[in-house]
């Protein structure tokens, strides 16, 4: 089975566990320390920015599929023929903070350029978590039209410091697991719910109809291998589970 079906399975099964690097993570040991977690915690594919050097020295590291995030389609088609498995146009949050924004139109024009330079690679969206649902949904539409393959979600970004404890880690997943709900009562195409996804809150996303989870913060931004390696496990777990439930109701 080649690397990308294998995360075909993961989604048909609702147990895909992405873990990011970051699109603006070009450390390159900081990466590494993630694409390790990844490989040793079962994950089913991760995720890196569009660096050439990064994408060169990840395809070495791991045989977990490759998922390479920018909002350039040169960068995307680039890093496939470096080795990538897939491509996902978005990952916005980290653009957020350098007041670059995203409306449908742009996201759609993107897409189909993307889809040009790479018609054959497995493609992934992120839907501007701030856009109105009706707009979420019209724009997931075209995407699915134009061949698009898995459909991430987002929530939004924001400045302010959040709440204390789990009140906190759940207000961050809000916006992006609601509109996991909306779209997955009205589109074909899987989902795979980010932002804010962690430990306390991937089995909401999996509840709200997600068939996978993107999971960044929660792994990148901790100190050691050891406990990225730790929560990247739960994370698998948590997946695992969900696809145990799927199974069981069918």
């Amino acid at each position: 089975m080649s690397r990308i079906e294998s995360f075909k399975r993961a989604l048909e099964e609702k147990r895909a566990v992405k873990i990011i690097a970051g699109i603006d993570n070009f450390n390159a040991e900081s990466v590494k320390k993630v694409v390790t977690a990844a490989s040793n915690s079962g994950a089913s594919a991760v995720d890196i920015c569009a660096n050439p050097d990064i994408v060169a020295m990840v395809r070495t590291m791991t045989d977990l599929p490759i998922f390479v995030s920018s909002i350039e389609p040169e960068e995307l088609a680039h890093a496939v023929a470096l080795g990538a498995d897939a491509i996902e146009l978005g990952n916005f949050d980290a653009l957020y903070k350098k007041g670059i924004s995203f409306d449908a139109a742009h996201v759609l024009t993107l897409a189909k350029r993307t889809r040009e330079l790479c018609p054959e690679t497995f493609f992934s969206v992120t839907i501007p978590g701030e856009l109105e649902i009706s707009e979420q949904i019209s724009l997931a539409h075209e995407l699915e039209s134009i061949g698009v393959d898995l459909i991430q979600t987002e929530g939004h970004f924001s400045n302010e410091a959040p709440s204390n404890g789990v009140r906190g880690l759940v207000e961050r997943a809000e916006l992006t697991i609601s509109n996991t709900i909306e779209l997955s009562r009205n589109i074909e195409l899987p989902i795979m719910t980010a932002t804010g996804i962690n430990p306390t809150t991937a089995a909401l996303a999996f509840a709200a109809g997600a068939s996978a989870i993107g999971c960044g913060s929660c792994v990148n931004k901790l100190d050691s291998e050891i406990s990225m390696i730790a929560v990247s496990r739960s994370l698998v777990e948590i997946a695992e589970r969900n696809a145990h439930k799927v199974v069981e109701l069918v």
